[in-house]
């Protein structure tokens, strides 16, 4: 039956194949890497743009960022700017 398929692949032949496996399945395991953290990026609001103003200067205060009456004067800015 060897004489059918002659002498096979080769040493060379497995070599390959086996690479050409592990660099397929290494790209299907990214890219289902990529698509999760992006869904779950948008899900979770990761975009500062879909975050409210406030929100981020309620997080800057929270971290000491801004101080007290900095955080006062501009939460009271923003919402007179926001009737």
């Amino acid at each position: 039956m060897t004489d059918w398929y002659g002498n096979g692949m080769g040493t060379g032949g497995w070599l390959a194949m086996i690479a050409m496996m592990t660099i397929f399945w290494g790209l299907v395991i990214l890219a289902g890497v990529m698509i999760f953290r992006g869904s779950s990026r948008s899900r979770l609001g990761g975009n500062t743009q879909d975050r409210g103003a406030l929100e981020i200067l309620d997080e800057r205060f929270a971290r000491g960022d801004v101080h007290r009456e900095e955080y006062e004067a501009r939460r009271a800015a923003l919402r007179g700017s926001a009737r």
